[in-house]
């Protein structure tokens, strides 16, 4: 006795009313999904976040305090914010700017963030490096200074007020 080999095939137990009632709540659900993830980006400026803008870092109300005091601090006229929290490397860079990104929203809508702002480990690291690539003439010799016995302390350990001014 002969069959078809059609009859080994698993019968489909979906409807097709199911199936199109299934892909309908699959399609509504994934445009729900992109319609607010692109009106909070809209709204929240998500585009600025890839400039080199400094006016990007007072988006969130909570970066005024640090944004005025750059302006009327020492590096206005020659460093942006991105100049000194960022590598100056392109894939770094953004790669820093999509963490710090996330968890800058995490903390805002959160309102879990410690007050005032405080800089994490990480971007202390880029920090650091930066300021001693900008100013290499100046700290070469603390770098190589043959006696000392342990790792340069933090630029910003002596100069804390050189980028944003008095901390409060």
């Amino acid at each position: 006795m002969f069959h078809s080999w059609t009859a080994l095939l698993p019968v489909n137990p979906l409807s097709n009313k199911t199936r199109f009632l299934l892909s309908f709540v699959f399609a509504s659900t994934l445009g729900l999904f992109a319609g607010v993830s692109g009106y909070t980006f809209y709204y929240g400026r998500g585009l600025s976040y890839l400039s080199n803008d400094p006016q990007t870092c007072v988006n969130c109300h909570i970066m005024r305090e640090q944004f005025d005091g750059w302006q009327k601090g020492p590096h206005h006229a020659v460093a942006t914010c991105n100049d000194c929290h960022t590598p100056n490397d392109l894939i770094g860079k953004y790669l820093t700017k999509a963490e710090n990104g996330y968890h800058h929203s995490k903390g805002f809508t959160l309102q879990d963030f410690h007050e005032p702002i405080m800089i994490k480990p990480g971007n202390s690291v880029v920090l650091q490096r930066n300021c001693v690539a900008c100013h290499e003439q100046i700290v070469s010799d603390i770098n190589t200074h043959p006696g000392r016995s342990r790792e340069m302390l933090d630029c910003v350990h002596c100069h804390r007020e050189v980028g944003h001014g008095p901390i409060r």
